[in-house]
């Protein structure tokens, strides 16, 4: 059997993501006490049921505790699993729920919106390093499916996957980031009217960029820096280490820069590649 867990906060895409899932042949259960998680487990390996995604979400309540241990329990039980937490800046699920006018599910007991949503944050803290996070602020719904395409493919137990991700800082910073490296400090091509429309992606601002001292300066260190402390992760029996990039608008150096590093590191461990400003 593989297991999929997906948890997070209201508003940040649960359903968009098990929707997804559905769709792709999971058998998904939604809000299901974590309590429960070993027993759906049994239940459906004795029916044979080769994938199943779980959402779990705050309105377990105390028991959202026990996850990690029902977590252990799987393992030892030989069910593949993998953990996908979503979360958004509390700005974003605001707006969210604004727009939908949907009622919080921790909403009442005469708390307002922005204390149910801090409410819910401190609940689910003590599992949201327990897997792969996904920071869904200011991204669209299709940019969201196809990251979480991406993390289903990705085989539990292979080993750490490495993501590159290009961000602009305007937009704000990622969530999800696990190391920052701030790249402002390089020519911009911004600023050549006939590079501005493109993207890192494009052969005129590569070509640009490659013709930039400063920026193979940046793309060393970054990748020194990476490559030394990658082993050190690996020995920490991570499955994700997230690099973020950023520039200022997140189209050229940022994407440039995140690109060439997945191509470089490529050899050394699973490598993805997101690109937050295009794919908003």
């Amino acid at each position: 059997m593989e297991l999929i867990l997906i948890s997070g906060l209201s508003g940040s895409g649960k359903s968009v993501a098990l929707h997804l899932l559905e769709d792709a042949g999971y058998y998904c259960v939604d809000n299901l006490p974590v309590v429960m998680l070993t027993v759906l487990a049994g239940m459906l390996r004795e029916e044979k049921v080769r994938k199943v995604a779980v959402a779990i979400d705050a309105r377990s309540g105390g028991g959202i505790s026990l996850l990690p241990e029902k977590l252990k329990k799987l393992t030892e039980d030989g069910v593949r699993h993998n953990f996908l937490f979503l979360h958004a800046s509390e700005e974003t699920l605001l707006k969210r729920y604004s727009e939908t006018r949907r009622r919080h599910p921790l909403g009442g007991d005469n708390r307002t919106l922005a204390e149910s949503i801090r409410l819910e944050s401190e609940m689910l803290a003590p599992i949201s390093d327990l897997g792969h996070r996904i920071d869904t602020s200011n991204l669209k719904a299709n940019a969201l499916r196809e990251w979480v395409r991406q993390f289903i493919e990705t085989e539990p137990g292979q080993g750490l996957t490495l993501m590159f991700q290009s961000f602009g800082f305007k937009h704000g910073l990622p969530l999800d980031a696990d190391l920052v490296y701030d790249v402002r400090c390089l020519p911009n091509p911004h600023y050549d009217p006939e590079l501005r429309p493109l993207t890192g992606r494009d052969r005129p601002v590569i070509e640009f960029l490659e013709a930039q001292p400063e920026v193979a300066r940046m793309r060393d260190d970054i990748a020194r820096f990476v490559g030394d402390w990658l082993p050190s992760y690996v020995r920490d029996n991570r499955n994700y280490l997230t690099v973020a990039i950023g520039c200022t608008g997140g189209q050229h150096r940022s994407v440039y820069l995140a690109e060439t590093l997945a191509r470089q590191f490529a050899g050394q461990a699973r490598v993805l590649v997101r690109h937050r400003t295009l794919a908003g």
